[in-house]
This record gives C-alpha cells, sequence and structure tokens, in this order.
C-alpha cells in the first residue's frame, strides 16, 4: 500500500445500491492506495440509500435536495430543475471547501450537480459507468470528464478505459469451491445436500419476481431436494408475508427483506434468479455464479436488457422476458437448469471468464493517476 498521499477526492452519485456500492468500494481502493479516508468525501442525495451506508463506512457525505426530471414535457420538471440549481450551487460550496483534486461519479441524478460544480470549477472528472448503456447522468457528465471507466467493451462514452465495474472486496473474496460453498451454507444454515436458489430483485425489490418466487415456492413445497432463498426488498415485504401467511411453502422456503449476507448467497447457490442490474451482474460475474436474468422492464435505455444480453452472449446467464414470468414458467427453467449439471458447470465459467475482479483498485489507479496530473500542472 502506498503512503503518504495527500490529495482530497469528493465522490459523486447514488440513489440505488447499485451506485453506492461501487462508489464505496472506489473510496476503499484509494484507502488501500494511500489516501485517508478523511481526505475522501460524498456527495449525495437524501432522497436515495447512500446517507446511512456511506456513513457507516467512516466518511463524510452531503446530501442534496431534488429529483430527476422525467423524461417529457411536465410540469412536475419545474421543481425538479429549480432543485438541480440548488443542489448545484451548494456543490459549488462544498467543493469550494474542500478543494478536491478530482471528483469522481458515479452516476444517478444525484451526480449531476456536483460535476457541473466541478466542471465550473475546473476541477477534473473521472466518470464511472457500470451498465452496458449509460443513462443521461453519465452521458452529460463524460462530456465534461477526463476519462470514463466502464464496465463493458464499446460503452458509447467519451475518453473511455475498460475496466469493468467495481464490487465490493467481500464479493472478490468468494469461493465457490466445494468447501467455500458448505461453509457458506453452514453460515446460512441452508443444508448442505439440497439445492439451492436465490432469488432477488435488487435492493427495492420486483413485485412480478416476488409473485412468481411465492407461486414457485407453493408448487415446490413438498420437494425436499430444493432450498429457495428469497430476498423480497423492503417495499414488498407486508405482501410477501401475507402471501406465505395464507398458504403452506414447506420449509424449504425462507424470504428476507435484504440481506447482508450477499457474499455468503452467491458462494453457496447453485442458481441465482434476479433482475439484471449492472452491479448484479457485476458480482455474477465476479463470483462465476449462474444465473436467470430477469431485466427489469421500462428500465431507462432498455439497460437492464443489454446488461444481461452480455452474459448471455458467452453462455453465463439465461434470460426471461419480464412479461412472462409466473410460477410456472420461473419453475420449469429453474428445474431444467438445476438438472444439468455440466450446463450450470459451464454457465459459472463463463461468468467467471467475463468478470474483473481488481476492478475498484484499477479505477483508483486512474483516478490517482489524475490527481498527479493536476499536481503537475499546478506546479
Amino acid at each position: 500500500m502506498a503512503k503518504g498521499r495527500r490529495a482530497r477526492i469528493v465522490i459523486t452519485g447514488g440513489g440505488t445500491a447499485g451506485h453506492v456500492f461501487p462508489a464505496l468500494a472506489i473510496a476503499r481502493a484509494l484507502v488501500d492506495d494511500g489516501y485517508e479516508t478523511k481526505q475522501i468525501s460524498f456527495v449525495g442525495s437524501r432522497r436515495g440509500m447512500e446517507g446511512e451506508l456511506v456513513r457507516n463506512a467512516g466518511y463524510k457525505i452531503i446530501l442534496l435536495g431534488g429529483r430527476g426530471i422525467v423524461r417529457r414535457l411536465s410540469f412536475a420538471n419545474l421543481p425538479a430543475i429549480a432543485g438541480i440549481f440548488s443542489a448545484v450551487f451548494r456543490s459549488l460550496a462544498h467543493l469550494v471547501r474542500r478543494r478536491p483534486r478530482v471528483v469522481v461519479s458515479v452516476g444517478g441524478y444525484a451526480s449531476v450537480p456536483c460535476v457541473i460544480a466541478a466542471a465550473i470549477l475546473r476541477i477534473p472528472v473521472v466518470v464511472v459507468n457500470v451498465d452496458a448503456v449509460p443513462g443521461l447522468a453519465n452521458r452529460l457528465s463524460a462530456r465534461f470528464a477526463k476519462l470514463s471507466a466502464v464496465a463493458f467493451e464499446n460503452t458509447p462514452l467519451r475518453r473511455a478505459v475498460v475496466t469493468g465495474a467495481p464490487v465490493r472486496p467481500e464479493i472478490e473474496r468468494v469461493s465457490r469451491s466445494v468447501e467455500g460453498r458448505l461453509a457458506a451454507r453452514a453460515r446460512l444454515g441452508v443444508p448442505a445436500a439440497v439445492s439451492l436458489v436465490v432469488v432477488t430483485g435488487g435492493s427495492l425489490g420486483a413485485r412480478r419476481l416476488n409473485e412468481a418466487t411465492v407461486d414457485m415456492a407453493l408448487h415446490f413445497a413438498d420437494r425436499e431436494d430444493l432450498f429457495i432463498y428469497h430476498l423480497v426488498g423492503e417495499r414488498n415485504l407486508k405482501d410477501v408475508s401475507e402471501r406465505v401467511a395464507s398458504g403452506a411453502v414447506g420449509s424449504n422456503y425462507r424470504f428476507v427483506a435484504f440481506s447482508d449476507e450477499m457474499p455468503a448467497l452467491l458462494s453457496a447457490a447453485d442458481l441465482v434468479v434476479c433482475r439484471a442490474g449492472a452491479m448484479t451482474v457485476a458480482e455474477l460475474t465476479v463470483t462465476g455464479t449462474p444465473s436467470i436474468l430477469i431485466p427489469l422492464p421500462g428500465a431507462p435505455n432498455d439497460h437492464q436488457t443489454k446488461n444481461a444480453q452480455e452474459l448471455v452472449h458467452v453462455g453465463a446467464a439465461v434470460m426471461m422476458k419480464d412479461a412472462v414470468v409466473d410460477g410456472e414458467t420461473l419453475g420449469v427453467m429453474v428445474l431444467d437448469l438445476l438438472a444439468d449439471y455440466d450446463q450450470l458447470a459451464t454457465m459459472g465459467s463463463a461468468a467467471r471468464h467475463l468478470g474483473k475482479s481488481d476492478s475498484a483498485r484499477v479505477i483508483a489507479g486512474l483516478v490517482g493517476n489524475v490527481v498527479n496530473e493536476e499536481r503537475r500542472g499546478s506546479r
């Protein structure tokens, strides 16, 4: 680890776990590279989940008001635009006070005011884009960026450098060896001899996927060779609880709102059923986990479908359309895959080949290069 690096860095963006976790992974890599925790600060949104997560990780954060702009002509955009102007002024004040050498943007509407402020103050910007198709915030931010660290080849951003998506160190350390998987199952309280299917709709949950999973669990209630571990999301917890209470799902079904045990789940699972958010896809590839991907319909620029196609193209996953997902169709696909051990092994190997486990460190190195360039330029 390098010692004594003296430069302040601001990381901006947030909204969902898909923005916050890569931001924290980059911050940790910067600390490992010799920057002090107190030199790194965050700018996020009050509406997002970053406030608690960032503070719990030991970093300072300021939270801006406002929300994203509706992508059509609407009077609802007037207060949103006013909120952006207010957030830009607050970001300007923060950057003048902190005087960072670099602003790192991880995307989301929360990143835009700080990037605009950085451009006004001529502070270099590094954009981190984890989706196959960049969102509006990153397309705008990339216009001001010194470089764009991207997860996929052919991402249409200026000065793109392919780094992969930065995942948490806990994910990088996941072992899917026989010993690693048995240890993970013991930690989770999952029997060693069953087939384990993990279902998750992401940090916010996914109603259709949750409904299909409960239906599947009801259908498979008498099977002792199959265990379903279901992460339902906070906003769907009540609905799932009521449905489970009114049915007989058997002892090999477990549901939780959210879990801090995602590394153990990725180690233990035979198959994961999930959406195709960028960080979900990144964690599947880094760990080499076979998956059924069900992209979120209506996602901006259909980016989840593009993310899923990157895995499907190399044989690392299969994809289902949200519109056709129900308990029966999902159950049939799950059983077909679990019955073919060789296919699961091939899918896992293909996923692992696609994954880049050192992305956060690579991005931290690129940020360090920008810092050094600024130092030389200011002499």
